[in-house]
């Protein structure tokens, strides 16, 4: 196979020119997007810039501590969004939404690179940073998704898990049916790309590997294991956070907070 073909500061440069055909689309149609287009631009090609700098940087020391800092500083981020996304003013919840993606990325990650990947350094930055990458920005999806609608649901629904604890039905009880439903909504998008990869998308890791000149079914392998790894995580996510939600709508008494 053919090695990748480098991009230079013209590729980038043509690459952009996609970005300005958005922008006349946005301004002939009236959509009055241009502003964030313009934002999302810039940002992304500083945040990959300046990520790419950085894991540079972290490939060439090799050190463990280093591959933990940056980690560290991706689920602090990942923590901060996906709580954000649940409830802004809520400060409570970072414990919960932190201590729920640190179980389910250690957890997954752990199995993954000591089971199955087993590379030479437990810590090597080739392998740990983009998998930690990619399972934390599909848990901090999950996580939001079943604790806002998990949130959401209980508060729409008061009359009728008061009407449950009436009757004797513990918190947990209670609330049961809608912590399912919050789990199953959050796994929603995860099992529809499981459904269609290879049929109507190529995800990431595969064509990733693929420009870089891998074989395509090591590229398959890989990226079969991600996915796997990217459906427990979400699911270990899911759960906790759910878990760790109802449970700050109910008091002492185990009767619904007002």
């Amino acid at each position: 196979m053919d090695g990748l073909v480098e991009l230079n500061l013209v590729d980038l440069g043509w690459a952009l020119g996609m970005m300005g055909i958005c922008l006349l689309l946005s301004r002939w149609s009236n959509l009055a997007l241009e502003g964030q287009l313009l934002l999302a631009t810039g940002r992304s090609i500083l945040q990959l810039l300046v990520v790419g700098y950085v894991i540079a940087v972290i490939f060439s020391l090799d050190n463990p501590l280093a591959v933990l800092g940056i980690l560290a500083v991706m689920i602090t981020i990942a923590t901060i969004v996906a709580k954000n996304r649940i409830d802004s003013r809520d400060k409570g919840l970072l414990p919960l939404v932190f201590g729920s993606l640190l179980i389910s990325s250690c957890l997954t990650l752990g199995y993954a690179i000591a089971l199955i990947i087993q590379p030479e350094q437990w810590y090597s930055p080739q392998y740990l940073i983009p998998l930690t990458g990619m399972v934390l920005g599909n848990a901090m999806n999950s996580a939001s998704l079943a604790g806002e609608r998990l949130s959401s649901t209980i508060k729409s629904h008061r009359l009728e898990i008061e009407t449950h604890l009436c009757l004797g039905a513990t918190p947990q009880q209670a609330i049961a049916d809608y912590q399912k439903a919050a789990i199953r909504a959050s796994l929603i998008p995860t099992l529809n790309q499981m459904m269609v990869v290879g049929l109507v998308s190529l995800p990431g890791m595969f064509t990733g590997q693929v420009l870089a000149g891998s074989e395509p079914l090591n590229a398959a392998s890989y990226q079969i294991l991600i996915l796997f790894m990217i459906a427990l995580a979400n699911l270990i996510t899911a759960q906790l956070v759910t878990e760790g939600i109802y449970r700050r709508f109910f008091g002492e008494n185990l009767s619904l907070i007002s």
